[in-house]
């Protein structure tokens, strides 16, 4: 995610952290390049002038120049002119109603009937009682696909009583009063691109129901097109939010730092991948922190303790503090981290990840899942007591997992470097330094 965009500021501010003292000249040079790195990534040029234009202010004066941190002064004034312009604060959703609207609208192919779900998915794990409601009156694949998204969900979806999509949306907002459900969700139709048919539809549909939120979900790919998407429907419908998809797919990040500012209208949530549980709520500073390449430790941390099992956990923790780390332990740990996604989505979370990337080969995700499959393929004994894996049963080892002799002998190696480390930690508890031999250090 803003891979290019990350790389790029992240040189201009070691540059400007070597200098140790800086001139306003030196001041200017750097700003030159963060305006040719944002327009690269596809910010709008009116958002990239007013924003390199605020930072300008800030970091001319003597209180930045005059400082013995210059460098770090302004990272931080970056840091927050860019959270200031993704709108600071979270946005959260006005669901004080009961039963509130949630109406979904965009073109079609930017992902509205599976961001519905996954709204649902979010909204029933936050203890509220869903109901969706299938509008998409024009594409009955949307119907299907969101019934079959409902019943994996356990969740009731009200579709097809009506060939009118304003009377759908109405009838599920009667079931959820009816039965008691707080929140209906309506997915729309859409269209390849904006026409008068497809608006007036929407805004019937707005009508009938009165929504509480009308959130757009717009194609983070699509780039500056999706700020003109967004103004338009904003226009028509008065947006109280948006919802940016296939974020996770977009390299450059201008839709993300642009929209709140051209349109008025906050991002509420964003799609980082194609699963059900792949939606997160949109925090402007954290999204600030991981295009700087500082991390978003704060998700990740979210993500572990809504996806990683407690028990196993505490489990692990005791077995480390008695220095029984075994290959079964490793390879627990391993699936353990498998479930908050793709290993570099993990990685780019955590701080200075743009400088880890490509290090040894072994943070790819294909490592990973070699790694695992070499651990499956040892039998219990051998995962509790390593040391009897000989020469004869690391070959067994490479045939069952597909793999060669060297690389059962990697994994055993990082097993060696990993346990280690955890007796290290086990027993020192953080007291003095790390050991340079586990840093890579000579």
């Amino acid at each position: 995610m803003f891979d290019a965009l990350t790389e790029k500021l992240t040189a201009v501010f070691g540059r400007m952290r070597g200098k140790g003292l800086l001139t306003e000249k030196d001041v200017e040079a750097g700003l030159r390049e963060i305006r040719l790195a944002l327009l690269e990534a596809d910010v709008h040029y009116k958002v990239v002038k007013e924003l390199v234009g605020r930072i300008r202010d800030r970091a001319v004066g003597e209180e930045v120049l005059k400082s013995l941190t210059p460098g770090q002064q302004i990272v931080k004034i970056v840091r927050d002119e860019m959270t200031a312009t993704m709108g600071g604060d979270r946005a959260t959703l006005n669901l004080a109603r009961r039963p509130s609207v949630v109406l979904l609208v965009g073109l079609q192919g930017s992902g509205k009937t599976t961001t519905a779900a996954k709204l649902a998915a979010r909204l029933k794990k936050e203890g509220r009682k869903p109901v969706l409601a299938a509008a998409d009156v024009r594409r009955p694949a949307a119907i299907d696909q969101l019934e079959t998204l409902g019943a994996q969900l356990d969740l009731p979806v009200v579709s097809r009583v009506d060939p009118a999509p304003e009377r759908i949306a109405a009838a599920a907002v009667d079931w959820a009063r009816t039965n008691l459900h707080d929140v209906v969700i309506v997915d729309t139709a859409g269209r390849l691109q904006i026409d008068e048919e497809m608006m007036s539809e929407v805004e019937r549909t707005a009508a009938a129901v009165e929504p509480d939120e009308i959130l757009l979900v717009a194609d983070a790919m699509t780039g500056q097109e999706a700020l003109n998407i967004a103004s338009t429907f904003h226009e028509r419908l008065a947006l109280t939010g948006i919802i940016l998809t296939k974020i996770d797919g977009d390299a450059r990040g201008g839709a993300a730092l642009s929209i709140r500012q051209i349109t008025g209208r906050p991002v509420k949530y964003v799609g980082t991948g194609e699963k059900i549980g792949e939606l997160e709520p949109f925090h402007p500073e954290r999204m600030t922190d991981r295009i700087l390449g500082m991390g978003d430790v704060l998700t990740l941390i979210e993500q572990a303790e809504e996806r990683m099992d407690k028990e196993k956990a505490e489990a692990f923790a005791k077995r480390i503090q008695k220095n029984r780390f075994t290959l079964q332990d490793f390879l627990d740990q391993l699936e353990e981290v498998r479930k908050l996604g793709p290993l570099s989505s993990v990685l780019e979370r955590l701080p200075g990840a743009a400088r880890l990337k490509g290090v040894d080969g072994g943070l790819e995700e294909t490592e990973l899942r070699q790694t695992v499959a070499i651990l499956r393929s040892m039998t219990v004994e051998e995962r509790l007591n390593p040391s009897i894996i000989g020469g004869s049963r690391k070959k067994r080892i490479a045939r069952g997992s597909g793999t060669r002799v060297r690389d059962v002998n990697r994994v055993l190696a990082r097993f060696e470097d990993a346990k280690k480390a955890l007796k290290w930690i086990g027993g020192r508890r953080g007291k003095g330094r790390f050991p340079a031999d586990l840093l890579g250090t000579p």
